[in-house]
C-alpha cells in the first residue's frame, strides 16, 4: 500500500545539544498534516512524542528525554507518510549532578539513593554529586601516566570526593599546563562557589523563573478550556455533573441488589456459626496443648496454634472464649519468660539465639529481644575477658583461683581459629620450642604470653557470632515474615541509635582487650586509674625480644581475623595502636638485649690471632648485631595498614642512642681488654693457630700474652673494625630502614679512633721511650768525647743496640699484624731520629774523628730504617748532619762509605727484616 505522502525528513534541530528535558525546535520537511497525524517522534532512541507540540508541517516543539545513547538520530513518524529520516543528529549532554544539600528550582531525579541501614551504595552516593570541574576553568587533561601518578601519590586518588583526595594530583591531571593567572581565577570560582550558600532562595527562584513561567502558561491554558467548554453557565463545574452521575449509578445499583447481598448476609452467618463450633473445641483444648508442647520444647507448634487462636478469638465478646483465651494468654506469657531467660543466658550458640529470637518475635514480645541478646553477649564478652586476666594472674602469684566454667572454650572455638595461631606460635618458636599445646610447653611460656594468647584465642572464638548476630538484627534475617509484617517489631525507626550503640559495645571490646594486653606488657601505657583494673601482674622482669615479636604476630593474626569479618577498620585502630607500641618496644627491648650480649662479649675473647693479625671478637661482634637485625626482620616490617616503627622522632632518637650505646659498649670493653693486668689474662684456653707457624715468635713454650702484646691485638682489631665492620653494620641497618645511620655511623667512628689513637699512643710511649732513653747513656758511655776521640773504626754499640731494639719491636708487631708495622714503626722511629738530632745540636764542638764518628752512626741509623722514614724523622735526620762539620775531603767520604758498607754486610741478617718491608712496600 502506497502512502499518500513524502515520508518525513528532518533536516535541522536547534539546539543540536543538552541535558535531558531540553526544549528543542525540529525542523524538515512532511512533518505531518496535524496533531493527530503525528505518531510517533524519537530523539537519541527515546519516545519523545508525549511532549511533541505539533506546529507546522515543518516545525515540531518537544522535550528531550532520558536517553540510553549520547548520540542519535531525530526520528518523526507520521500517519500519512510512515517512518522517516534525518539528515542531523542530536548529542545528550550529562546533567549537572546536584548534591542532597544543594537547593534546585526543578525536579530532581532521585533513582539513585545511598542505603545508610546497609551502609551499601544502591546507585552513586549522594556525596559523589558534584560539578565535573569545581574549579570552573578550561580542563586541559595531561599526558602524564597514570601508573606513573599512582607510584608518585601512593594511595591518593584524583577523585575530590575521595577520602584520599590529592590536590597535587588532581592539578597534574587536569591542569598541568593552566597559567598561573588562570589559578588564580579558579581560586575566586572556589570562594564565589563557597558564597552562594548565603545568597539565599532568590537566586534559585531567579534562576528558575523559566519553570515557573511554563507551569503559569500550562494552568492558563487548562483555564480557558475550562471557559470555552461552556458547562459552568448551564449545568455547573465539569466536575459537578461527573459527580451527580456516579451518585445516580450507585443507588440504582444498590436498588438492583439489596435483596441477593441481604440473602448472601444471611449464608454468611449461618455459615459463621457453623465454623464457631468447630473452633470452640480447638479453643477448649488448647491451654493444655500449649503445656504440653512447651515440656516437649516444641515451641513451633505452640506459636501456630496461638496464631491460629489469636486471629479466631482474639476479639470475641463471647464471654466463654473470652475466658478460655485469657488463659492461652496466660500460657504464652509463661512462654515469653521462658524463652527470654533461655536467650538471655550465656554461653549460647548462634544458632539458638536466632532460634529464640525468631520464637520472641513470632510471640510478639514487649520490646527487643534481640537487642537484648546483644547486650547480654556483650557483657558475657567482657566478663570473660576479665576473668581470664584474674585467673593468670591469681596462678602467677601461685595462688590459682576456682575453676570457672566460663574459660572452658576449647569446645566452642572454631577450628581455624585454633589452626591458624597454633601455627603462627609453632612456627615462631622455631626448634629452641616445642611445637605442641601440651602442659610441659605451658609451663616453659611465660604467664603474660599464654595470657594474650588465651586472651586473643577467647576473643576470636566470642566476637564472630557476636558479629554476625548483629549483621542479622540489622538486616532483619532474625525475625519470620509474619513477625515484621505485624509491626510489633520497629527496628526501621530506632536503627541509626542501634547502630551508634553497637559500635560503642565493639569499641568497648576492642579497648578491653588493648588494655588487659597493654597492662601484662606494656604497664606504664595504662593510666593511673586502670592499673587495678587492667593490671596487677607484678612480674619485674621483663619479656624477651622473641617473646615479644611472638606476642606481635599473634595480634597481627588477630587484627586479620578481625578484619575478615568486615569490622570497619576505625573500629580496630586501637588493636593498629597497640601492635606498633608492642613493635617500638620489642625493637627497644632487642636493642638493650644485645647490649648486654656486647657487654659479656670480652670475657668470649680467646686471644687467638689469625694471619690478619685479628682475634674472633670483631666477628662475633657483626654476628651478635647482625642476629639482633635479623630477628627485628618481622617486627620492622609493615603489614597492610600499619605504620613505620621510626615514624616517631622520639623512637628514633631513642634507636639511634640505643645503637650509639651498643657500638661504644664493645669499644669501652675492647679498652678494658687492652688494660687488662697480666694477672686476670685468662689463658688457660689459649691456643695456637696452626695457619699461623710464627705466631707469637718464641713464646711457644710459655704461651702468655704481655700487655704490649695484648695493645698490638686490640689496635689491630681497631683497625679492621673501622674498616670493615662498623661499615657493615651500618649497611644492615640501613637495610632494615633505621634512622640516624649517619650519627650511629660518626659517633661510632670517632669512638673508635679515639680508643685507637690512645691505645696507640700508648704502645708507642711503651716502646719508644726505652729506646729513646738508651741512646744517650750509649753515646757518652767510658767518658766518650766528640772532641777528642780515635778515628772511627765502626758504628758503635750504642747504636746497634738501638737497631737491635727497633728490630724487637718490629718482630713484635709483625707477629701480631703486618699492616701495624708501618705505621708503629715510623712513630719509632721518629721519635728516635728527633732524640739524636736533639743530641748532635747539644754538642758544641766536634773534631775530625768526632764528626766522621758521628756522620757514620746518623747514616748507618737512617739508611737502615730508611723504609720508615717520614717527613718528620727525614726532617730531624736533617737537622743532625747540618750539626755536624761538612766533610773535608774525597778520602773521608770514601772511608766513611767503607765503613756504612761494612756495618750492613756485618748486620745484614738483622737487617733484613727491614728489606723485607720494603719489598712488600714495592708491591704494594
Amino acid at each position: 500500500m502506497s502512502r499518500s505522502r513524502q515520508p518525513p525528513l528532518v533536516t535541522g534541530i536547534s539546539p543540536n545539544e543538552g541535558i535531558p528535558w531540553t526544549k528543542v525546535t525540529i525542523r524538515g520537511e512532511n512533518l505531518g498534516t496535524g496533531p493527530a497525524d503525528l505518531i510517533g517522534l524519537t530523539i537519541c532512541g527515546h519516545n519523545c512524542l508525549l511532549t511533541a507540540e505539533w506546529m507546522s508541517g515543518s516545525k515540531i516543539v518537544c522535550r528531550v528525554g532520558q536517553a540510553k545513547n549520547d548520540k542519535g538520530d531525530i526520528i518523526v513518524t507520521t500517519k500519512s507518510g510512515g517512518k522517516g529520516t534525518s539528515t542531523v543528529s542530536f548529542k545528550l549532554l550529562k546533567p549537572e549532578k546536584i548534591g542532597i544539600l544543594d537547593q534546585s528550582a526543578v525536579w530532581v531525579d532521585e533513582m539513585n539513593y545511598y542505603d545508610m541501614r546497609t551502609d551499601r551504595n544502591k546507585g552513586i552516593p549522594p556525596l559523589s554529586l558534584r560539578p565535573a570541574n569545581p574549579l570552573g576553568i578550561e580542563i586541559e587533561k595531561s599526558k602524564f601516566p597514570q601508573k606513573d601518578l599512582e607510584m608518585l601519590f601512593p594511595g591518593m586518588s584524583a577523585d575530590f570526593t575521595s577520602e584520599n583526595f590529592s590536590a597535587a594530583w588532581y592539578l597534574i591531571e587536569n591542569h598541568s599546563t593552566t597559567s598561573f593567572e588562570q589559578l588564580k581565577m579558579a581560586v575566586t570560582n572556589l570562594k564565589r562557589q563557597a558564597s552562594k550558600k548565603s545568597e539565599g532562595s532568590l537566586a534559585y527562584v531567579k534562576g528558575g523563573l523559566s519553570t515557573f513561567f511554563e507551569a503559569q502558561d500550562a494552568l492558563s491554558a487548562i483555564h480557558q478550556k475550562l471557559e470555552a467548554d461552556g458547562t459552568e453557565k448551564v449545568e455547573g463545574s465539569m466536575t459537578q455533573k461527573l459527580e451527580n452521575v456516579l451518585n445516580r449509578a450507585s443507588n440504582t445499583a444498590d436498588m438492583l441488589f439489596q435483596e441477593v447481598l441481604g440473602r448472601k448476609d444471611k449464608a454468611d452467618s449461618t455459615r459463621n456459626a457453623l465454623n464457631v463450633l468447630q473452633r470452640f473445641k480447638f479453643l477448649f483444648n488448647l491451654p493444655l496443648n500449649i503445656e504440653r508442647n512447651i515440656q516437649k520444647g516444641d515451641y513451633d507448634v505452640v506459636i501456630n496454634d496461638y496464631e491460629k487462636a489469636k486471629s479466631l478469638f482474639g476479639k470475641t465478646e463471647v464471654q466463654v472464649f473470652k475466658k478460655y483465651y485469657a488463659e492461652v494468654e496466660t500460657r504464652i506469657e509463661a512462654l515469653r519468660e521462658l524463652l527470654l531467660d533461655k536467650l538471655l543466658e550465656t554461653p549460647s550458640t548462634l544458632h539458638d539465639q536466632k532460634r529464640y529470637i525468631r520464637y520472641l518475635s513470632d510471640l510478639h514480645a514487649s520490646g527487643d529481644p534481640a537487642w537484648q541478646c546483644i547486650g547480654a553477649q556483650h557483657r558475657w564478652i567482657l566478663q570473660l575477658m576479665h576473668s581470664c586476666k584474674e585467673g593468670y594472674v591469681q596462678d602467677l602469684k601461685g595462688t590459682p583461683g576456682l575453676h570457672s566454667p566460663m574459660m572452658d572454650l576449647d569446645n566452642d572455638v572454631r577450628p581455624s581459629v585454633l589452626s591458624h595461631l597454633s601455627q603462627t606460635a609453632s612456627l615462631k618458636r622455631g626448634s629452641s620450642f616445642q611445637s605442641g599445646r601440651d602442659d610441659t610447653w605451658r609451663y616453659k611460656t611465660p604467664h603474660r604470653v599464654a595470657f594474650v594468647e588465651k586472651l586473643t584465642k577467647l576473643v576470636l572464638s566470642q566476637l564472630p557470632n557476636f558479629w554476625k548476630l548483629w549483621i542479622s538484627y540489622v538486616n532483619g534475617s532474625l525475625f519470620s515474615e509474619t513477625a515484621e509484617k505485624s509491626g510489633q517489631i520497629e527496628r526501621s525507626k530506632n536503627v541509626r541509635q542501634r547502630q551508634n550503640d553497637f559500635k560503642k559495645m565493639i569499641q568497648e571490646v576492642m579497648h578491653c582487650l588493648v588494655k588487659l594486653i597493654r597492662g601484662a606488657l606494656l604497664p606504664l601505657s595504662i593510666p593511673e586509674g586502670g592499673v587495678r583494673q587492667y593490671g596487677g601482674w607484678e612480674v619485674k622482669s621483663e619479656l624477651s625480644g622473641q617473646w615479644l615479636t611472638h606476642v606481635i604476630q599473634t595480634m597481627r593474626l588477630t587484627y586479620e581475623s578481625l578484619t575478615a569479618l568486615e569490622i570497619p577498620n576505625d573500629m580496630l585502630q586501637t588493636i593498629q595502636d597497640l601492635i606498633l607500641d608492642l613493635r617500638v618496644r620489642c625493637v627497644m627491648v632487642t636493642l638493650q638485649h644485645t647490649a648486654e650480649e656486647v657487654k659479656r662479649l670480652a670475657e668470649k675473647e680467646d686471644w687467638i690471632v689469625d694471619n690478619e693479625g685479628l682475634t674472633s671478637l670483631p666477628c662475633q661482634f657483626e654476628q651478635c648485631i647482625i642476629h639482633s637485625l635479623q630477628s627485628l626482620k618481622g617486627v620492622l616490617e609493615c603489614k597492610p595498614g600499619e605504620a613505620s616503627v621510626f615514624q616517631q622522632p622520639k623512637t628514633q632518637e631513642e634507636v639511634c642512642q640505643l645503637s650509639i650505646s651498643i657500638m661504644q659498649i664493645f669499644i669501652y670493653c675492647l679498652e678494658q681488654l687492652s688494660t687488662k693486668p697480666d694477672a686476670d689474662v685468662d689463658t688457660a684456653h689459649l691456643s695456637v693457630d696452626v695457619s699461623s707457624p710464627d705466631l707469637f715468635g718464641s713464646i711457644h713454650e710459655d704461651i702468655s700474652l704481655t700487655s704490649e702484646q695484648r695493645l698490638l691485638i686490640v689496635l689491630s682489631n681497631c683497625c679492621y673494625l673501622e674498616r670493615h665492620t662498623f661499615l657493615n653494620i651500618a649497611e644492615h641497618f640501613e637495610k632494615h630502614n633505621f634512622q640516624g645511620i649517619e650519627k650511629i655511623t660518626q659517633v661510632s667512628m670517632a669512638s673508635l679512633k679515639e680508643l685507637d689513637q690512645r691505645l696507640f699512643e700508648n704502645y708507642i710511649e711503651l716502646k719508644a721511650d726505652p729506646i729513646v732513653g738508651s741512646l744517650e747513656p750509649g753515646i757518652y758511655a767510658g767518658y766518650f768525647d766528640w772532641k777528642d776521640c780515635l778515628p772511627p773504626t765502626g758504628v758503635r754499640n750504642y747504636l746497634k743496640e738501638a737497631l737491635v731494639n727497633i728490630i724487637a719491636v718490629h718482630a713484635e708487631v709483625f707477629t701480631i699484624s703486618k699492616e701495624l708495622v708501618p705505621r708503629i714503626l715510623s712513630k719509632v722511629v721518629e721519635a728516635v731520629s728527633e732524640e739524636l738530632s736533639r743530641l748532635m745540636q747539644c754538642v758544641s764542638s766536634f773534631s775530625k774523628n768526632g764528626a766522621l764518628q758521628a756522620r757514620l752512626e746518623i747514616c748507618a741509623l737512617r739508611d737502615t730504617v730508611a723504609v720508615h722514614l717520614t717527613s718528620e724523622s727525614r726532617s730531624s735526620f736533617k737537622q743532625a748532619l747540618e750539626a755536624l762539620p761538612q766533610l773535608s775531603s774525597g778520602a773521608d767520604k770514601k772511608f766513611l762509605e767503607e765503613l756504612l758498607n761494612k756495618f750492613k754486610s756485618s748486620m745484614h741478617l738483622q737487617l733484613t727484616c727491614f728489606q723485607a718491608a720494603a719489598s712488600t712496600m714495592m708491591k704494594t
